[in-house]
C-alpha cells in the first residue's frame, strides 16, 4: 500500500484513488455539494483554496489544496523531494 501526501500532512492510499480532477467545473461542484450533504466529503485542504478533488473507490470525495498534476506526479513516483531530504539528513548524521 502506497500513501501519497496530498498536502499539509494529509495522506491518501494510492490504491483507493479513482481520479483526481480540478474543482472548477459545475458538475464537480455539484458532486462535492452532494457529498457534503451525504457526509461522504473529506476536506483535507486545511482551510485553503481547493485545487483538486479526489474520488475514491469507496464513494468518498477528498478535497486537497494541491494541484491535480502534483498529486498525479506523487502517485506516479515522479516527485520524491521529501525522500531526498530524509536521505540527506540521514547521511549528514553519519
Amino acid at each position: 500500500m502506497k500513501l501519497i501526501n496530498i498536502g499539509y500532512g494529509n495522506l491518501i492510499s494510492s490504491e483507493r484513488m479513482i481520479s483526481v480532477v480540478s474543482p472548477d467545473a459545475a458538475p464537480i461542484k455539484r458532486m462535492v455539494q452532494d457529498a457534503k450533504d451525504k457526509g461522504t466529503l473529506i476536506d483535507a485542504s486545511c482551510g485553503r483554496k481547493t485545487k483538486a478533488v479526489i474520488f475514491t473507490d469507496s464513494g468518498y470525495i477528498v478535497l486537497s489544496a494541491l494541484q491535480p498534476e502534483t498529486i498525479a506526479n506523487r502517485a506516479n513516483g515522479k516527485e520524491e523531494n521529501s525522500d531526498k531530504i530524509i536521505e540527506r539528513k540521514n547521511s549528514d548524521e553519519e
